[in-house]
């Protein structure tokens, strides 16, 4: 990969830092190997042999995941982010987290339905996780296949206390508390952080989330950990604590159109994830106050930027740095990616509004403020 991006002088920690070239960033995936995980992402992503026999999830980009390609090549993500701070990730993520890389996309291939399962908000994760490091986890998923049939977990289907929660926990009842919603190739669901889910059988998903791997299982269906023969380690009092008790808010999220081949799948506080469709030249330029991360789901796209080529398959992702500029995308055919950042909700919200959306329709997609 050639590497002619642009060169700042910035101030990190105080710190005058010149030089700083940066670039399109690839890292090598985490492939993740839960007792639910099937086959499909193996053949799908081309993984050469020997690979794992059941995985289930893969990390495309993650913080501690090693960039492979160029002058910083075996750096992690979080490095990169201390080091150059909003060069990497803008000003508005470093308004937001500081010096941190905050997002982590992954694909899942539920071939088994996952444990039913809740995560902290950031407040909850800072005071009782801090030792962690993480952030609370709101996440998003973007279905890519699934089953005749498929449905998720998705929040509760009536209120209830903490007390009737326990209780129902404790006799094997939780089921019927739950509500569960069909899914299809294309649907993009929100789950924020308090919200009881589970990936169920037969999908396939890319997920967006805040960089946080604190999940509290509350059922697990009876299942045995192969490695230690023992059942799964539940997490109910930490569960319970941060279950949000009322009726979940919302189901799958409908997309807004920003221009020809480019929608808005959901923005939240955290993150904001687009589809872009194409099958010629698309010319971008990057946000300088937020990061890009790209990631095809159908096609060959060619990545160009000032003095730089790669080219993107299907399943790679790639990290598109504040400060790149100006870039641009040639598919073989047609392509379609997923583009994930950190918003400026009160600016999407204004585009729409001046193109004369109802805010109620605005809100089911621009789901916080």
């Amino acid at each position: 990969m050639k590497t002619l991006p642009p060169t700042l002088l910035l101030t990190i920690q105080g710190a005058a830092v010149s030089s700083i070239d940066l670039y399109p960033l690839i890292t090598q995936p985490r492939l993740v190997q839960p007792l639910w995980g099937g086959t499909f992402l193996g053949d799908w992503l081309g993984l050469s042999q020997p690979r794992p026999e059941r995985l289930g999830e893969v990390w495309l980009v993650y913080e501690a995941n090693p960039i492979t390609e160029g002058a910083l090549a075996g750096q992690t993500l979080a490095q990169v982010t201390r080091d150059y701070g909003a060069a990497l990730v803008g000003e508005r993520t470093i308004a937001r987290y500081g010096a941190d890389f905050p997002l982590l996309a992954k694909f899942i291939d539920a071939a088994d339905r996952l444990s039913i399962q809740v995560h902290p908000d950031d407040a909850y994760a800072h005071t009782h996780e801090a030792a962690t490091g993480f952030h609370g986890k709101t996440e998003a998923w973007h279905i890519l296949c699934a089953a005749s049939g498929a449905d998720v977990v998705y929040g509760l289907a009536h209120s209830c206390d903490r007390a009737e929660l326990a209780a129902a926990i404790t006799a094997g009842a939780l089921e019927p508390l739950l509500r569960r919603l069909p899914v299809s190739a294309g649907d993009t669901i929100f789950v924020p952080a308090g919200t009881l889910h589970a990936i169920n059988a037969g999908i396939i998903l890319f997920e967006i989330q805040q960089k946080s791997d604190l999940t509290y299982r509350v059922y697990d269906y009876g299942r045995v950990d192969a490695a230690t023969g023992k059942p799964r380690e539940l997490h109910i009092e930490k569960a319970l604590d941060v279950i949000d008790y009322s009726p979940a808010p919302r189901g799958v999220v409908p997309p807004l159109p920003l221009e020809a081949g480019r929608d808005l799948l959901l923005a939240c506080r955290s993150f904001a994830l687009e589809r872009l469709a194409f099958a010629g030249v698309l010319e971008r330029t990057v946000d300088p106050a937020t990061f890009e991360i790209l990631t095809v789901i159908e096609g060959v796209v060619m990545l160009r930027w000032n003095g730089g080529i790669r080219a993107l398959r299907r399943g790679e992702a790639v990290v598109l740095p504040a400060c790149l500029g100006s870039y641009a995308l040639a598919p073989t055919g047609e392509a379609r990616l997923l583009r994930a950042y950190v918003p400026d909700l009160d600016a999407l919200w204004r585009e729409f509004a001046q193109r004369g959306v109802d805010a109620t329709r605005i809100t089911e997609t621009v789901v916080e403020r």
